[in-house]
């Protein structure tokens, strides 16, 4: 150590230390809380919050491809299964029919995340993602059937933490479907709260002198509890008697419970919005288990909470945006064939302002969350637990699938909210709000994880400056806190001159249409950093309370994952020319939200003098914004592309089953597309004018026209049988 340091420490920094100390103005972090924060890693988020993202670096990142067989796959099995399965078959029958929970099981869809030796699929966790995303197009209730046992469970759990000889039994068993497993978490009073979970196990000596553990729990909304065979249960495990020789309080466990012993209670259902997957409560009494029941069998005793942390930090990037995705490809896939069929006053209602602007949004969303999805994943399957990322995935994924799909009914009108065969969005409308309840509730997603772990685990230096604190490590403090002061100087700098010049004194990596938006992306990274590490000053701990102005924080930090996403989409598929009027719309509205949540944080930051300081920088940052207004014209050609350039259409909604009434509108949109000019023809001259060809032409529009325009209807026998 220098001389200068050594002074710094002695006549500085100790007595700051000590200050801080007993103020207790750096944030507090349970060991729960750290757990969570260990869980994952930090990937680009990273670099949003060090106010310098390596911009050439994030877009060097490796992007996911399909391997053969995951292609031949989904080309294959997955293309069939989707055939075999009738949505409104399945709501009626309020199960997936037998033949195609056999088919599941044989194909081993339910082993997708099982590797090859143990008998499952093996697949990356991009191909995993594409069949989700495929049978959510054709039915919500099968793609969470298959997407559940795939995501947090027994599988996810066994594959890392459990013992040889409990893969070797339970893998092969859950790959080809001969178990059904579910994973029990949620409580009446732990929802998004798992630390405070009742379920409780007792440590105790059957009459045989064997150690066991007796069960009592109560959990609800697990899916597939009511048909599991065998059930992943996380609960408190107690040894009052110290048999375990580690004292009584033993923390959170996760154990696998054959469904089957005595005291399980799985005979009630949940009803979750009509959505007829298998959802249910599940109850336990006297249940008893051995310990080598727990995952990872006596090592495993107390790492619940661990395991359910790593778990949940990588797959809430996968299962729900995976659907999402494909949810939202099939109601933009509808809008936009749809809009072109059905006519009004003469006109294809895709030509009236209202509706393309519409169309125009959801198809800038869907392009900038399928950009996403796919960016995410591709760090999964690098080896990258992005915790942060895939929290922002998680509720960004949802709440867009959950605007589009209202956007698609708006459009259809009477005929999307006529329940019956012929209608392709009430069903995934019944299941958006399921999706936005589940894996963290969106508003404690958004609230209290995006910004709130986030700017602890993935700012540059405020947990390792924790850390000291807590270790009493001064020397290392020292290091950290002055680091973190330079830190703080150079991006207020940085953000003054990236200001000033409207960002285009950083130096982009790219060129072309992405060059200016890299450019906006820096100077939001930098404004992004400055301002949370004047929230963490002023705040000090209490910042984790205010979770308003974290949400906005979340909101900043989101837009700008979201927008890298979307610029990294258009340079690895080639800058298609296609494409650049989806990435003006996605960039620009991005970009608008970002200003709006830097106008709530600068209204909320502080009070007093500080607060005046900050409302005037707003004042100045409302003249100096990111976004801009969005052109019309951009919304308009977006649904132009979308409702007559199949090619456009069919690559920005790739990866949807396109059989049953989707083909139909496939089929309808192409015909009144080809007899465009027959119908213009006879505006203009009248039906004597037509030729043999045009009056086939039309004739034939107007046949299919009929059928996509029509709904359902039933007699009262069928609409009430009792």
């Amino acid at each position: 150590m220098s001389i200068l340091k050594t002074l710094r420490v002695k006549l500085v920094t100790t007595p700051l230390f000590k200050l801080l100390n007993s103020r207790g103005v750096l944030p507090s972090i349970s060991d729960t809380e750290k757990t969570a924060l260990r869980a994952g890693g930090v990937w680009m988020e990273g670099d949003l919050f060090s106010g310098h993202p390596d911009f050439a670096k994030i877009f060097a990142y490796p992007y996911p491809q399909l391997s053969d067989e995951e292609q031949s796959f989904i080309d294959n099995e997955v293309e069939e299964l989707c055939a075999m399965t009738d949505d409104w078959d399945v709501f009626s029958r309020r199960d997936l029919p037998d033949n195609v929970w056999e088919f599941i099981k044989s194909k081993r869809f339910l082993g997708m995340i099982i590797p090859r030796e143990y008998g499952g699929l093996g697949f990356s966790a991009y191909g995993h993602s594409c069949v989700i995303e495929k049978l959510a197009t054709r039915s919500q209730v099968l793609a969470i059937t298959v997407m559940v046992p795939n995501s947090l469970g027994p599988a996810e759990l066994l594959l890392h933490y459990g013992l040889d000889a409990q893969k070797a039994h339970f893998l092969p068993r859950l790959a080809d479907g001969r178990e059904i497993p579910c994973f029990a978490l949620t409580e009446p009073q732990a929802g998004s709260d798992a630390t405070s979970i009742s379920s409780h196990g007792t440590v105790f000596k059957d009459t045989d002198g064997a150690i066991k553990i007796r069960l009592q729990f109560e959990k609800r909304y697990i899916t597939l509890s009511a048909i599991a065979t065998v059930i992943g249960l996380a609960f408190v495990l107690k040894d009052p008697d110290n048999l375990l020789g580690r004292g009584e309080d033993l923390g959170i466990n996760c154990a696998l419970v054959d469904a089957a012993i005595k005291g399980v209670d799985q005979s009630r259902r949940h009803d979750p919005l009509g959505v007829p997957f298998v959802n249910a409560p599940l109850r336990g009494k006297d249940v008893v288990i051995g310990i080598d029941d727990i995952i990872g069998g006596e090592k495993g005793i107390g790492q619940g909470w661990k395991m359910l942390m790593e778990s949940l930090a990588v797959g809430r990037g996968i299962s729900l945006p995976s659907t999402s995705t494909g949810g939202s490809k099939l109601a933009l896939y509808v809008a936009a064939t749809y809009s072109s069929v059905r006519h009004q006053f003469g006109l294809a209602i895709a030509k009236f302002e209202g509706i393309a602007e519409v169309i125009g949004r959801m198809g800038a969303d869907t392009y900038l969350l399928d950009a996403a999805k796919t960016f995410t994943i591709g760090a999964i399957d690098n080896g990258e637990r992005p915790a942060v990322a895939n929290a922002i995935m998680k509720y960004q994924a949802t709440e867009k699938f959950r605007k589009t799909i209202i956007d698609a009914m708006d459009i259809q009108g009477g005929s999307a909210i006529s329940l019956g065969p012929k209608n392709l969005l009430a069903h995934a409308y019944f299941g958006a709000p399921v999706a936005i309840t589940v894996e963290g509730a969106n508003i404690m997603t958004r609230t209290l994880i995006q910004f709130g772990q986030g700017v602890i685990r993935c700012h540059p230096f405020a947990y390792g400056e924790i850390e000291a604190l807590e270790q009493g490590d001064v020397a290392r403090f020292d290091t950290m806190f002055f680091a973190h002061i330079m830190h703080v100087l150079k991006n207020s700098l940085r953000s003054l001159l990236l200001g000033l010049s409207r960002g285009h004194l950083h130096r982009a990596s790219s060129q072309g249409l992405t060059k200016r938006y890299e450019q906006k992306l820096a100077w939001a990274s930098a404004r992004f950093a400055f301002l949370s590490d004047a929230a963490l000053a002023i705040m000090g701990p209490g910042l984790k309370r205010k979770e308003s102005l974290s949400g906005r924080f979340a909101d900043i930090l989101a837009q700008m994952y979201m927008l890298t996403a979307t610029l990294k989409r258009f340079k690895e598929e080639g800058e298609r020319k296609d494409d650049e009027v989806f990435v003006r719309v996605a960039m620009t509205r991005g970009l608008n939200a970002i200003d709006l949540a830097f106008a709530g944080i600068y209204q909320n930051l502080a009070t007093g003098i500080p607060g005046l300081m900050f409302k005037g920088l707003g004042f100045m940052a409302r003249l100096n914004r990111f976004g801009a207004n969005i052109r019309d014209a951009d919304l308009h050609l977006i649904a132009k592309i979308l409702t007559s350039n199949e090619d456009v259409r069919d690559h920005l909604c790739s990866n949807i089953y396109k059989g049953g009434r989707v083909g139909e509108l496939s089929t309808a949109s192409k015909a009144m597309n080809a007899a465009r000019l027959a119908f213009a023809h006879q505006k203009s001259s009248g039906k004597s004018s037509l030729d043999a060809k045009e009056r086939e032409l039309i004739d034939k529009a107007k046949e299919l026209q009929a059928d996509i325009v029509a709904v359902d209807s039933f007699t009262h026998e069928e609409y009430s049988p009792c």
